[in-house]
């Protein structure tokens, strides 16, 4: 999922549109005041009181995240395989010329479609039987050999294959080098994708904590008998000391979203600060920011919790 650039920060970006997000109306906004975006609001949709939250939003990004972290792990090996291939290959020698051509693309083209230099056809050869042959390739970029050289390795590669129409010693060291730095590239994004999903694991846990804890004063109360106002007294205010920690975990991942494991560099068009979670979730259902979703779920949760005991005591009951 990278764009050459030079370094090992850069990924592309899918096409498809991130899922709508609409605008925060609640404590997430407060908390991350500092940091206007992003924000989120769902609605939660009251089962009942005590019944357990299922966290499906954290739990679908972590599956989203495995997925992608596969496909980028698929793409590493099969770079570290062409670059090991192409090393392996024995370059022109240094006399050998060619025709001239219409351009480098064009010459990369002629030579995958209708033959050419043997050495060239190897490693056209080569790139499809690695990196365009990883099991996504056509549902993800569905490119020919040069657009996607051109992509992955840099637009100068096909000039460098195309300087003298075959494998010359240049074009060699910079076709390994550039596919060893393109699966380098992978592994730093697949270890930034491996710490995103421990962080929402990290979350769930939390999350999963105040829901358990929420739960427990619900049914305490429920196994009061009579009016039981100060029992429900006491449990309304518990309730509001989760809603504070809620905005406590919200605090802490609207902090982290401003610095995520891995930022794009300027080769990628998109806000920097929030690329990474638009190029991990944008693609998916869900929402773009799935902590912070699910922590408004939980809290809107609280609060009609809370709005139930305070009808309790208003009651008598």
């Amino acid at each position: 999922m990278s764009v050459y650039s030079g370094s090992a920060n850069a990924f592309r970006i899918p096409g498809s549109d991130p899922a709508a997000m609409e605008e925060c109306t609640s404590f997430s906004c407060e908390v991350g005041a500092a940091a206007s975006e992003p924000t989120v609001v769902v609605a939660a949709v009251v089962v009942g009181l005590a019944a357990f939250l299922a966290f499906a939003y954290v739990r679908e990004a972590v599956d989203a995240g495995q997925h992608e972290r596969r496909r980028v792990l698929a793409e590493r090996d099969a770079f570290e395989e062409f670059a090991d291939r192409i090393d392996a290959l024995d370059p022109a020698p240094a006399e050998s010329t060619a025709s001239r051509f219409d351009g480098p693309m064009a010459t990369v083209r002629t030579v995958d479609r209708t033959g050419g230099d043997v050495r060239l056809r190897r490693v056209l050869a080569a790139y499809r039987d690695t990196v365009m042959s990883v099991p996504h390739y056509r549902e993800e970029y569905d490119e020919t050999v040069p657009e996607s050289l051109a992509a992955e390795l840099g637009p100068d590669t096909a000039t460098a294959l195309a300087s003298n129409g075959t494998l010359s010693d240049a074009a060699q060291s910079a076709l390994v080098g550039r596919s060893r730095r393109a699966a380098e590239a992978r592994s730093s994004l697949a270890e930034a994708i491996g710490e995103e999903i421990d962080a929402l694991r990290a979350f769930e846990d939390d999350l999963s904590c105040v829901d358990r804890r929420r739960r427990r004063l619900l049914e305490h109360l429920d196994g009061v008998s009579g009016a039981g106002t100060d029992a429900a007294i006491d449990v309304w205010e518990r309730l509001e000391d989760l809603e504070r920690e809620c905005d406590g975990i919200a605090a802490e991942r609207q902090e982290a979203i401003t610095d995520p494991p891995m930022t794009p560099d300027s080769a990628v068009d998109v806000d920097g600060d929030h690329a990474f979670y638009e190029y991990l979730y944008g693609p998916t259902d869900g929402p773009l920011y799935p902590v912070l979703a699910q922590v408004s779920e939980l809290a809107e949760r609280i609060r009609t919790d809370r709005d139930g005991v305070a009808s309790r005591l208003a009651g008598g009951q």
